[in-house]
């Protein structure tokens, strides 16, 4: 009843936000907008992705971390992990399209590669759901849930769509889930504090940021062995996928760092140094020449130039900003979430 309340109050919040804003939000729905989620401060940013200056500032459920755009790209989702939903956006503008309820913490959240099955991971409750997705209705409906080990975060697919890879940052494992069964299929350890994964094109290693540690592990997920380590940066945490047909980003939270790994090699080829303290999650322009980063201990956006590798510009948004999106983008590589 609790939770109703509270999401009926963040609507009627948001709906006088937009009539106090007005000329702000027009000028915010006719922009090509960055999507930033300030989870700190349950609300999401606007930045006109051009002019890099601050458009609008929407409230969201509480604590607003990841956000995944649906298949038909006509939303994206917002997962509000301790008010239990989802928000629908307009992925240019940010206008909120509607809200699904009683999702029960969705902290990171993910489509299949076809799109059958949609998964969130429970950081607080220890568990991962899974809903069969229906994407004539953008329609979810729960198969299972499923108990894990302590503070299941992140996820990534297997490209045949049959399993679903989570980490388990308190439990120092990688679990493996069948999706057609919804059943665990192993857990392995893998070093302290597990967070982002990236699935390497072919399916053959994932690599899984340490961010107790200052490394990359690199997982051959089909004989459950860590052969190889990294070197990156303290706090090595998420991905972003550089397009480019060899290299990865993974940002480095503690160091205050992105490496660039070489995922033919798995080799670290070069840092980006002199950034805001806690880099997190990464976003590319559609012309690979500028990496959008939520830095989460400075409540800022940076933009770094990738040509010359240099931060060249800094927002200031709300606390504790986490996930961040824009329409015009580069692509992400499947089976990878956002």
């Amino acid at each position: 009843m609790f939770a109703s309340i509270a999401t009926r109050l963040t609507k009627s919040i948001v709906a006088v936000a937009a009539l106090s804003c007005g000329l702000g939000f027009a000028a915010s729905v006719r922009a090509q907008n960055v999507i930033v989620l300030d989870s700190g401060q349950a609300t999401l940013t606007l930045i006109d992705q051009a002019t890099h200056k601050v458009v609008a500032v929407w409230p969201t459920g509480k604590e607003p971390h990841h956000l995944m755009l649906t298949p038909d790209k006509k939303s994206l989702i917002v997962a509000n992990s301790v008010s239990n939903d989802l928000m629908f956006l307009d992925p240019r503008t940010g206008k909120v399209q509607r809200w699904v309820q009683d999702i029960e913490d969705p902290y990171q959240l993910g489509f299949s590669p076809d799109h059958k099955w949609f998964v969130t991971n429970g950081l607080r409750l220890n568990r991962i759901d899974i809903y069969h997705y229906d994407e004539k209705t953008q329609g979810m409906t729960l198969a299972k849930r499923i108990p894990l080990g302590k503070t299941p975060s992140h996820m990534t697919f297997s490209t045949d769509n049959r399993t679903v890879f989570v980490t388990l940052q308190d439990s120092d494992q990688l679990a493996a889930i069948d999706l057609p069964t919804q059943k665990v299929l192993w857990t392995m350890p893998v070093g302290k504090t597990p967070a982002g994964l990236w699935m390497v094109p072919g399916d053959q290693y994932l690599l899984v940021g340490m961010t107790g540690e200052d490394d990359v592990a690199v997982v051959d997920w089909r004989k459950r062995q860590v052969v190889k380590r990294i070197h990156t940066g303290r706090g090595a945490h998420n991905f972003r996928w550089l397009d480019d047909g060899q290299h990865v980003a993974v940002s480095n939270r503690v160091d205050s760092t992105i490496s660039i790994i070489d995922y033919h090699t798995l080799t670290n080829v070069g840092d980006i140094t002199g950034l805001m303290p806690g880099p997190d999650d990464m976003e590319l322009t559609a012309d690979h020449r500028y990496l959008w980063v939520t830095f989460r201990f400075a409540r800022h956006v940076g933009i770094i130039d990738m040509r010359t590798r240099k931060l060249i510009a800094t927002i200031p948004v709300g606390r504790s900003p986490h996930g961040i999106f824009f329409a015009d983008r580069a692509p992400v590589a499947t089976p990878n979430p956002d």
